[in-house]
């Protein structure tokens, strides 16, 4: 177990991880990852959506599946703007641990919200969080490692998974050059859920937004098609699909939870 030793999170052990200034920690180990992480621009790309509002409806939905909750761990949260909601929505004293892969998410989290612990970590090695003190998980459009949220999660915990549906911002994701949902996403997510899971309700968010030029650059930007295009790039596709004003995109996603058995 880690406990806080001035600017550093220390175990009997003797392992020691430095809290870098930024107010985050690092938990990754010298084993490395193959999976690549946000870089400085995707985070300030999703930022600016998520001030823009775009992204609300979601927000709304995830934090309202929050109420009541006491200790929230976001898995892969990226910059930290659903685990602020869901800790202004859960109680009052209610606690967030914001891990994600990478250190400018971990950045951006950790100036989210006072009750929030922003941790740099992998998900495929481990969550470093002890069996059973959760009380609900947030997989919001990331991976998901199914037997390490049960272990965290106490009995009747909850597991909140946000998945796109195929018309999610399928009016621009060509145009823009970005990733189109794949098939069987429920079927998967079934099998996930089967072991260790149990009454899981889904609802659907469908709400349609008016993205400008500026912003659809920043909507494929601040996701994988970041990794493959330069924003110049981006931009020239958003100056052609936007050519006539802002471009009216979809926002459609199921947000399922399940409890822990």
């Amino acid at each position: 177990m880690l406990a806080p030793v001035g600017a550093s999170l220390r175990c009997a052990a003797g392992h020691s991880f430095d809290i870098a200034r930024q107010g985050y920690v690092s938990l990754l180990t010298g084993r490395g990852t193959n999976h690549r992480s946000d870089t400085a621009d995707m985070v300030a790309a999703r930022n600016r959506v998520f001030e823009a509002g775009l992204y609300a409806p979601i927000v709304s939905a995830v934090s309202a599946a929050c109420v009541g909750a006491t200790m929230i761990l976001d898995a892969g949260g990226g910059p930290g703007q659903y685990l602020a909601a869901a800790l202004d929505a859960a109680e009052d004293t209610a606690l967030g641990v914001g891990l994600d892969l990478s250190r400018y998410c971990a950045r951006s989290a950790a100036r989210r919200h006072p009750r929030g612990f922003s941790v740099v970590a992998d998900l495929w090695q481990g969550i470093p969080i002890q069996d059973g003190v959760a009380d609900a998980v947030l997989s919001i459009f990331a991976p998901r490692n199914a037997s390490e949220v049960a272990r965290v999660l106490a009995p009747g915990g909850r597991w909140i998974i946000v998945t796109p549906e195929p018309g999610h911002l399928a009016e621009v994701v060509e145009s823009m050059h970005m990733l189109s949902v794949g098939e069987g996403k429920g079927e998967r997510l079934a099998h996930e859920l089967a072991v260790d899971f149990t009454d899981a309700t889904a609802s659907r968010v469908t709400e349609s937004i008016d993205v400008a030029e500026s912003e659809l650059v920043d909507v494929a930007a601040m996701g994988p098609a970041a990794f493959h295009r330069t924003r110049d790039q981006l931009a020239a596709s958003a100056a052609a699909l936007a050519a006539g004003g802002p471009v009216s995109a979809t926002l459609d996603v199921t947000i399922s939870v399940a409890q822990r058995r």
